[in-house]
């Protein structure tokens, strides 16, 4: 995609949607980090169901730890591959303890070393609790970016280095959260919907899906 055309789609993008943001629900940055753990195969309104009673009365570390994993995993039973992510919530609440006094830190290295926390989550995580110009790679925006062209990548983190270079100010912060929301919403995995696509002659992709029968 040439440089005019991604300033264009995320011009856009921008316009339609001025004020992206997180559909995982949090208090503060620790159960934000909690929350992107948990939102690892798993739909962000299903963590959000799981997590508001357990945001509720845990939002620190400590709090964490004191609940326990057998507590934890009654709040997320209902979320895939939860003695997992309750194994790791418990480890990491520790680790921040032991090693951050507590407190998330800013770094993405720091984070990535955490239980359970891969690069996606850090940057996520550095995003939106820290307004660092990262871009988290799931599905979604794995699939835009090769869908389109806008940045073509036989890995996430191929992709990630194509956005971090291509993407210009002034949308490089919230570019990640455009693409998410595009791709949960308009240009979905089976069936995109090209006809109500704000960039869809901006877009590689061929086959347009045409609108359904009125």
């Amino acid at each position: 995609m040439k440089k005019a055309d991604i300033v264009a789609f995320f011009a856009r993008l921008a316009e339609d949607n001025p004020h992206p943001e997180t559909e995982l629900e949090s208090v503060n940055d620790y159960t934000l980090l909690v929350a992107v753990v948990l939102s690892a195969q798993a739909t962000d309104a299903g963590v959000n169901k799981a997590t508001r009673r357990l945001f509720a009365e845990v939002d620190t570390p400590e709090k964490m730890v004191a609940l326990g994993e057998a507590g934890l995993k009654q709040h997320i039973r209902t979320i895939g591959l939860f003695n997992t992510k309750a194994k790791n919530v418990i480890a990491l609440s520790k680790a921040l303890i032991a090693d951050h006094d507590g407190k998330v830190p800013a770094d993405r290295d720091a984070l990535e070393k955490l239980p359970g926390v891969g690069r996606k989550t850090a940057n996520v995580v550095m995003n939106v609790a820290f307004d660092q110009e990262t871009f988290a790679v799931d599905t979604h925006i794995f699939r835009i970016a090769n869908r389109t062209g806008l940045a073509p990548g036989k890995t996430p983190l191929a992709v990630e280095k194509t956005l971090d270079k291509v993407v210009p100010q002034p949308f490089r912060l919230h570019a990640h959260h455009w693409l998410i929301l595009h791709g949960r919403y308009v240009c979905k995995a089976r069936k995109p919907e090209c006809w109500r696509c704000v960039v869809a002659d901006l877009c590689a992709y061929k086959p347009k899906t045409p609108p359904p029968p009125k």
